[in-house]
Order: C-alpha cells, then sequence, then structure tokens
C-alpha cells in the first residue's frame, strides 16, 4: 500500500506512527529507509514498514524541477496532488484515495476512464514519462500483462525508441525485480511478447560484463531471438491446454509446475533465456562458466531466490543430459537401473537447485518443440509438435511402467556406518562414496529388497572390491585418547 502525504517526509511520518502504535499496543515492523538516487532514477526518499500483514510505503507527494536537457531534478519539493499525478508511470497507477473524503480521486482526469476500458495510458507525453524514470517502460509491460489491458499507440511508439537510459540509468536490480513480476504474474506470456514486440529483449537480459558479452555471436545481438518467445509461447500451450491444441501430455510432465507455481515462474524465466544456453564464457582465471548465469547475476541481478541463479545453469546442463539419454534409450532400451540412473544425474533431478527430472523433461520438450513454431506467423505446427510430444510420453510412460517417479529421491539405505560395519574396517574413507553409489544403483535394480539384502550382497562383493591396499596403508591413525 503506497501512502502519499502532503506536508511531512516518510520517514518522519513513521516514526510518529510507530510511537503512535506502541501506545494502541499495535506491533510494527521495522523501518526502513530507501534514500533517493537520481541517477539510478530513484529521486524520491521512501520509508517503508509491515503492519497489519501489510507492506507499507511512504513517499511524500513530489513537485520536480529540472534543468535544461537533463531529467535528473534538481530538486524535490511537496507537490500538491495533481503535480504528484502528473509523475508517475500511468494513469491507472495515479488514482488517489482521499483518506479524508474517502473517495478516489482521478487528477489526471483519464484514470478512472482507463481503469474501465483496459488502457495503459501515461499522465504526460509518454517519451518526459519515460525518460523521467525508464523503467516505466517495463512498468508498463507488466501492468499490460498483469491486467489483459492494451497500450495506447503513442506508449508503443515511444517505448519502441531506442532507450539507452534503460540500460545506463536503471539499476539492474530494478530491472530484475519487474521481471520477476512477471514471470510470477498472471500472465508470463503477455510479458514475453511484449517484451520481444517491443524490441526490450536485450535492454533487459543482455547488460553483461564486456568479457561475457564478446562471447555472443553477431546473430543473436543483431535481433529479438524467436527461440525465447517460442518456449514461452509452448509452455503456455503445454501447461494451459485447453487454450492450445496440445492436449495429450503425459501427466507427470506437469505435476509439478501445476502444485508449485514458483517452478513455473522459474520455467518461464529459463525459457526467456533459452538463447544463452548454449554459450559459455571464460574469465580471468581461465574457468569456463555458462552466460545464463552471467544474465541472471549480471544483467538481472538475480540469486539463488526460487533457484534463478543455481537452477536455470543446471537446467540447461540437464537438457543435454536428457536428449543424449533418450537417443540411447530409443537405440537400446534402457532397464530400471540405468534409467533410474539417468534421473538421479545431479542436473537432471537436484532438489539443492531446485531441480525436478519432470521440469527437465518438460524444459528439453519444449526445446525440442521450439522448431515447430512460426513466431512471425504465430502459428504451430501441431503435427510435427505432436509426433514429438508422443515421444516424450512413451519414455515418461517407461518412467513411471518401472514406478521410478517415486524412488528418485529415495536415500541409499545403507549409510556409511553401514558400510564400515559390513567390511570390518576401522574407519571410512573417500571409497565409501563409491559404495554408495553402487548401493544407490542396486537398489535400482531392486526395488523389492530390503536393507538387510543390501549388507548381504555387499558383504558378498567384498572389501578388496573397494578398498585397495593403498588406501588402508594411508588411513588415518585414530587419535590417542586425551590426559587429564
Amino acid at each position: 500500500m503506497d501512502i502519499a502525504l502532503s506536508d511531512i517526509m516518510g520517514l518522519a511520518f513513521a516514526e510518529h506512527l510507530d510511537e503512535y502504535a506502541k501506545l494502541k499496543g499495535v506491533e510494527m515492523g521495522t523501518i526502513t529507509k530507501i534514500e533517493q538516487n537520481p541517477d539510478q532514477s530513484k529521486h524520491l526518499e521512501t520509508a517503508t514498514f509491515k503492519v497489519f500483514g501489510l507492506s507499507i510505503d511512504l513517499v511524500n507527494l513530489r513537485s520536480e524541477e529540472y534543468t535544461e536537457g537533463s531529467r535528473i531534478p534538481t530538486g524535490v519539493t511537496f507537490g500538491t496532488p495533481l503535480e504528484d499525478a502528473l509523475r508517475r508511470d500511468i494513469t491507472i497507477n495515479a488514482l488517489f484515495y482521499n483518506v479524508h473524503r474517502r473517495s478516489v480521486e482521478d487528477f489526471t482526469g483519464k484514470g478512472l476512464d482507463d481503469l474501465r476500458n483496459g488502457t495503459i495510458r501515461t499522465p504526460l507525453p509518454p517519451r518526459e514519462t519515460f525518460q523521467d524514470d525508464p523503467l516505466r517502460v517495463l512498468r508498463c509491460v507488466r501492468f499490460a500483462s498483469r491486467f489483459g489491458f492494451d497500450m495506447v499507440p503513442e506508449v508503443q511508439d515511444a517505448v519502441k525508441d531506442p532507450i539507452e537510459a534503460l540500460v545506463s540509468k536503471v539499476s539492474r536490480e530494478r530491472v530484475g525485480d519487474e521481471v520477476t513480476k512477471m514471470v510470477q504474474g498472471r500472465d508470463p506470456l503477455r510479458s514475453a511478447q511484449l517484451i520481444c514486440e517491443l524490441k526490450l529483449y536485450h535492454s533487459v537480459f543482455s547488460v553483461i560484463p564486456g568479457e561475457v558479452k564478446s562471447n555472443l555471436p553477431e546473430s543473436l545481438l543483431g535481433q529479438v531471438p524467436n527461440e525465447a518467445l517460442g518456449a514461452a509461447t509452448i509452455l503456455h500451450a503445454l501447461h494451459a491446454p485447453e487454450a492450445s491444441e496440445l492436449t495429450h501430455l503425459h501427466p507427470s510432465l506437469l505435476s509439478v509446475v501445476s502444485e508449485n507455481p514458483l517452478v513455473l515462474a522459474r520455467l518461464y524465466l529459463a525459457g526467456l533465456l533459452l538463447p544463452y544456453r548454449s554459450l559459455t564464457y571464460t574469465d580471468s582465471k581461465k574457468k569456463t562458466h555458462p552466460v545464463v548465469a552471467s544474465v541472471i547475476r549480471d544483467s538481472l541481478k538475480l540469486g539463488t531466490q526460487n533457484h534463478y541463479l543455481d537452477g536455470i545453469p543446471v537446467l540447461f546442463a540437464g537438457i543435454g543430459v536428457i536428449k543424449a539419454g533418450m537417443e540411447a534409450h530409443s537405440k537400446d532400451p534402457f532397464d530400471r537401473t540405468k534409467l533410474g540412473l539417468l534421473l538421479r544425474n545431479k542436473f537432471v533431478h537436484n532438489p539443492q537447485t531446485g531441480s525436478h527430472w519432470s521440469t527437465t523433461l518438460l524444459l528439453s520438450l519444449i526445446t525440442d518443440l521450439v522448431p515447430s513454431y512460426n513466431t512471425s506467423q504465430d502459428i504451430l505446427d501441431v503435427y510435427a509438435a505432436s509426433s514429438v510430444i508422443d515421444l516424450y510420453n512413451s519414455f515418461i510412460k517407461t518412467i513411471v511402467d518401472f514406478g521410478l517417479q517415486n524412488d528418485v529421491d529415495s536415500k541409499p539405505l545403507l549409510t556409511g556406518h553401514d558400510i564400515v560395519v559390513a567390511f570390518n574396517v576401522g574407519k571410512p574413507g573417500p571409497w565409501v562414496g563409491k559404495v554408495l553409489e553402487d548401493v544407490v544403483e542396486w537398489q535400482l535394480g531392486n526395488p523389492a529388497k530390503s536393507k538387510d539384502d543390501c549388507m548381504e550382497w555387499l558383504r558378498g562383493r567384498g572389501v578388496d572390491h573397494y578398498v585397495t591396499a593403498e588406501d588402508r596403508k594411508f588411513e588415518p591413525a585414530s587419535k590417542r585418547p586425551r590426559r587429564k
């Protein structure tokens, strides 16, 4: 909830409110002051806190003065509601609720009509509004997709103009925050469509260090990549089959996505970033990294929240593992053990990075369906797409028939201590890791067997299968007992 103050700054008001709340026995959250930063189009000091479960932003009504040729204000003074409303991003966000009169006030004269008619319009001429804060370009996209509203032509024309300020004047954290709200919002596909149609793709995603950007092919930088829009379109078609002709997808592929909207948001962002999937760069220490990690970290300033930074690069690596596995399976069908090991691959299924085997398979399917979608004509070759889906459905059916969907997260039947006991050795060593891998493989091939069965099998293999004389030679000596 945004509170506009007519004659006091946000922090001072918040401190007064905190004192009053204590008198009434009401607990308020910590008050945070966000400093103004004109260089990054953050013109107003803001105070934030939580109360009654609501996030509150307090800011004074503003009236800004500019020097000629600059959009950075030389001063921000207390203004009238009209002056403040005209400085807002879009008319529907410039509506006030007057707490004294208990009524909605539309000082731009357009906000209520635009709300009724589903229109995205700026209070001032669009170029002036966007120069004030270039992030408003992305806010127009987000609100248009959130509410299903249409931008007026003059807004679209102003957005399409090259806006270098979106790159140079806006902090990447703010850009990343808008993108996060888009992929987690009501209609991520519409956001993707607008970003691509308005040629905002590289201003959003390709603001990365020079050493990384030099690895991008000219074909990627020269145009909006069709692969990004294609992936978002196909994900939407698969997840909302009632709106498409792709209605025969195996339900296991959508099980996790349907249960967790944050997983769907991650997949939408991954789809938008697919053009970077196969690209790598070498840092100053000669280490190789995926370009997509830099895009997430540097261009969007997103970390591991919702497993963006740690999860999407793993998803991309998992696509290659899945494709190779499916090709091998088509030539020589996997048994339960081999298929289970494929699903347990750390790039295919990894709870630590938020990767589930079904979502990795789903993203792999999307990459195989992208060539069937014509972005310029918005037409999907349903026949070609259906044949690809049939291949994945058959693969999923094999997984389900083997009952592997429930075994992927199962822990080894034996612990390190169990292994030491089975082999009657003094202490565990690095070799225990190999034993655990073999135990998991044995489990996959013997799903009905017990822990005792596994111990018997392991003893039958013998300690010499894992522990060499050299390993025993270098086993650390036990510590001497401490004496008082």
